[in-house]
């Protein structure tokens, strides 16, 4: 599969802020059952003891983050799963699957992505203790979403 530039290129020109949003507002309300808005990152910085992340490989190559704390990581899953009190394991498959299926939803979004995009297998970090460095070097696109009054942060980070 060969890697289209184009689409990384016009991203610094089109602004992807809009479809970003659009895709997460319609994942949490199919997948968690309900809305979430975008707010201004510096009303509500997310603290990110649970990051889930999914590579993006072809016309688009880079990866989607999701971060959250650990209770709003624990809501999620209670929404997503049912039950009171989920496992671990089960707090980092909800979240995973929920920046798999943002990921997927992004990328059909754009025209001409769908069939030439692959997504990875979701990796999620568990912990307040580390640092996210992505490798891309390109164009980063970045939202705060309030779910039940708690932020969960999105990047899209994008190889040029």
């Amino acid at each position: 599969m060969s890697v289209d530039r184009s689409f990384v290129t016009r991203s610094k020109e089109e602004n992807w802020m809009p479809v970003l949003e659009l895709a997460v507002e319609e994942v949490f309300e199919i997948m968690v059952g309900c809305r979430v808005k975008p707010v201004a990152q510096t009303e509500h910085p997310p603290n990110e003891e649970y990051t889930a992340m999914i590579g993006l490989a072809g016309a688009l190559c880079g990866i989607l983050t999701l971060s959250c704390n650990a209770q709003t990581a624990r809501q999620i899953a209670r929404s997503m799963l049912g039950g009171t009190d989920n496992a671990d394991t089960e707090v980092a498959d909800a979240l995973g699957e929920l920046c798999n299926m943002i990921a997927g939803n992004f990328k059909n979004k754009l025209a001409g992505t769908d069939e030439r995009c692959m997504l990875s297998v979701p990796t999620v970090i568990s912990g307040g203790e580390y640092s996210f460095h992505s490798l891309a070097d390109g164009c980063s696109v970045a939202t705060v979403l309030l779910f039940e009054d708690a932020p969960v942060a999105v990047r899209l980070q994008l190889q040029s």
